[in-house]
């Protein structure tokens, strides 16, 4: 006689109420206000101290390979902790950056939001389409688009959310920016 063992229910995330989504997205906004401002600590502080803050070009593969499953190898650009963002906003606040000199200037656009549970209390995963324009000199200008998921926890204190998990995925396949100084 074989035993029957039981499966533990599968988590099955559902969208948030009205009320939470317009929470989550007002924090989103009020953290892209942020890197628009060139307030590097302020925002530093809405990230979570386990933070993991990824960032991914868009894989270009055949139509019969992913019909069968095959992928190429994907392009990480970031796979930062805190300790490392930290250093990066260090480095930023010094004016010594060269890649910054002088200052870019940002829009982030974050559009689009799809606010979902998750199976741990309190945090929830927003899936949002981003976009980032980038302006220095007179004539350097760059866009960054593609999509994000971020995974933001509740948290006592001004902001009463912190990201937790950053994961962009950028629809370019190449960068054709001279560097990656700015922040997503």
């Amino acid at each position: 006689m074989s035993e029957v063992a039981e499966l533990e229910p599968v988590f099955a995330p559902t969208r948030v109420g009205l009320e939470l989504h317009h929470e989550i997205e007002q924090f989103l906004f009020e953290e892209a206000a942020l890197l628009d401002g060139w307030h590097f600590r302020a925002w530093l502080d809405l990230m979570s101290k386990d933070i993991r803050y990824t960032m991914r070009t868009t894989v270009n593969a055949q139509t019969r390979d992913r019909r069968r499953g095959v992928q190429p190898p994907t392009t990480w650009i970031f796979n930062d902790t805190h300790f490392q963002l930290e250093r990066r906003v260090a480095r930023l606040e010094t004016g010594m950056a060269w890649a910054e000199e002088p200052p870019s200037r940002t829009r982030h656009l974050v559009t689009n939001l799809r606010a979902l549970t998750t199976d741990t209390p309190g945090e929830y995963e927003a899936h949002v389409n981003y976009a980032l324009y980038r302006s220095q000199k007179e004539r350097d200008e760059t866009f960054y688009v593609g999509r994000r998921i971020d995974r933001v926890r509740r948290v006592e204190g001004a902001q009463g959310w912190q990201v937790c998990r950053r994961e962009i995925t950028l629809d370019q396949a190449v960068l054709t920016s001279h560097n990656l100084s700015v922040l997503f």
